[in-house]
């Protein structure tokens, strides 16, 4: 029997706290700002601790990572390697469903001295969606063939049947860190030429992506795709492309929020400190002013289009107060995101990830598609919970019975890592299902 202490207590925590404490005999504490969040995911479960926890606070910090065998890390990325340092000194494993960071990338070659995993990018995307295209990657070597062009697209949407607001969105993880992901330029490889889009622009050409049993959604280039051709292994691949899904419309919206200034997180000085007055401030008039219009001008689109229709049911152009005076205009937005877009009470969410890949086997090519769409259950987990926190889940028990002994820092590419993980998702519901044709 181990000790596993989970950092967090966030959406997306609880499914990690459940499978370990329901697929083994370990222990774990959930440490986290919140002790009545945190008890709530234990569940008064016998084998489950709550404590109260400030990152700040590092002797708290060292004392929980000494007294566990695998650390897991679900506050946000910057925090990950302040824990992964003191899992250095005491010689502890971490795992993380966040990308990593410069900062972590450079904690390798220390993690493999001290003979410790920090077992990275292990969630949905990052995680199942590297797991799944390695498999099928690693599938297509074996066959004979190679990879010429890979693309790929995930969302977290609301299912078909709660997408009933005018955003066609609404949460199931970081509310702020989905609007300042907006704001991230990217790049892929298209035909064997570079294509690069900055931040302003990332909404500008969406792609109409059709998914078999989900629908038809926009998608969108996802931050560096370019990595991803070390990563996968891919050197000369002609295409490499990584986005993101949301339901129809979202782009024009979310482009003409960000020509207008609201991802700016700046603290503001609003003389006129209301919705209505932020959005004319930010348009250039006063707040006594055809606000409505002044911002369709800003932004370059008609008066009474979709973004400004939905801007005003979100609440953008009216009379209430800011929730603070000096807010910045993101925090502005995310607080009225925060109380229109949320999942009501049995309402289920939707994953969608889908991987295309053309393969060459000497002259001969092929089309596959392997996709995979997952729901939430009404009044129990989102799916968005259960494909970030299982994948990390069954990490930590697969570290500590040791089935995965790569050391340093890691990301789930390798059969050796992915295989198991993968293998115990699919007995858990979460499976994808592949088409085949000539290319």
């Amino acid at each position: 029997m181990a000790h596993v202490t989970v950092f967090g207590a966030g959406l997306v925590a609880g499914p990690v706290v459940r499978h370990i404490l329901e697929s083994s005999e370990h222990t774990v504490t959930v440490a986290a700002r919140s002790v009545d969040r945190a008890e709530a995911l234990l569940n008064g479960h016998p084998r489950g601790r709550a404590v109260a926890f400030d990152i700040s606070d590092a002797a708290a910090l060292d004392k929980l990572v000494a007294e566990s065998d695998v650390n897991v890390s679900m506050l946000p990325y910057l925090h990950h390697v302040a824990i992964a340092e003191r899992c250095l000194v005491h010689k502890r494993h971490l795992v993380t469903t966040s990308y990593v960071s410069p900062a972590m990338r450079a904690l390798d070659a220390q993690a493999r001295e001290a003979g410790v995993t920090f077992l990275n990018e292990l969630g949905l995307d990052p995680g199942i969606d590297h797991m799944s295209a390695m498999k099928v990657i690693h599938g297509i070597r074996a066959a004979g063939g190679r990879v010429v062009a890979f693309k790929s697209y995930c969302g977290g949407l609301p299912a078909p049947e709660a997408n009933d607001n005018p955003f066609g969105y609404k949460f199931s993880w970081s509310p702020r860190g989905v609007v300042l992901a907006a704001r991230n330029a990217a790049k892929y490889l298209r035909d064997g030429a570079l294509v690069e889009i900055p931040g302003p622009s990332l909404f500008a050409k969406p792609e109409i992506v059709t998914v078999e049993g989900a629908g038809s959604f926009e998608g969108y280039p996802n931050r560096d795709s370019i990595a991803y051709i070390k990563t996968y292994d891919l050197e000369g691949v002609t295409s490499m492309f990584r986005g993101t899904l949301r339901n129809l419309t979202h782009c024009e919206t979310w482009k003409a929020m960000g020509d207008l200034g609201l991802y700016d997180d700046a603290p503001g000085a609003w003389s006129t400190p209301t919705y209505r007055g932020l959005m004319a401030q930010l348009a250039g008039v006063s707040a006594d002013a055809d606000v409505e219009a002044a911002v369709a001008a800003k932004v370059g689109i008609a008066p009474g289009s979709t973004p400004i229709q939905k801007l005003t049911w979100l609440g953008m152009f009216s009379a209430a107060a800011l929730p603070e005076a000096n807010i910045s205009a993101l925090d502005a937005l995310v607080a009225q995101m925060v109380e229109k877009l949320q999942y009501k009470p049995g309402e289920r969410d939707m994953i969608v990830l889908q991987h295309e890949f053309v393969a060459d086997y000497g002259g001969r090519r092929e089309y596959l598609r392997s996709a995979l769409v997952d729901f939430g259950v009404p009044n129990g987990e989102t799916a968005m919970s259960r494909t970030v926190g299982l994948p990390a889940a069954i990490g930590v028990l697969r570290i500590l019975d040791n089935t995965i002994t790569e050391r340093g820092v890691v990301v789930p590419v390798s059969p050796a890592v992915y295989n198991p993980i993968l293998a115990e998702l699919e007995t858990l519901g979460v499976r994808f299902h592949e088409e085949r044709r000539p290319a």
